[in-house]
């Protein structure tokens, strides 16, 4: 199954630097293993963007997770 995701709202096309999961620099160490958990199980953590720690709200339907500095992004994975 792969995430369903919105990104936060007016970032389309911004290069996102840090991993979802584990909020580490994408270019630093490898991050296969945090792709496979955001496209199977778990919803993002940090923000992408900044790296900052997002507050996440899970439900039946899926997920939102919010950064204080880039919105709110939304998506399912496998909940649906």
């Amino acid at each position: 199954m792969s995430a369903v995701v919105e990104p936060p709202a007016g970032t389309a096309g911004v290069d996102r630097p840090y991993c979802a999961w584990c909020g580490a620099a994408r270019a630093q160490g490898d991050h296969a293993a945090c792709d496979r958990r955001l496209a199977t199980v778990d919803p993002p953590r940090h923000c992408p963007l900044c790296a900052r720690r997002m507050v996440v709200q899970v439900d039946p339907m899926g997920w939102t997770a919010r950064c204080s500095r880039h919105g709110e992004s939304a998506g399912t994975n496998g909940f649906a």
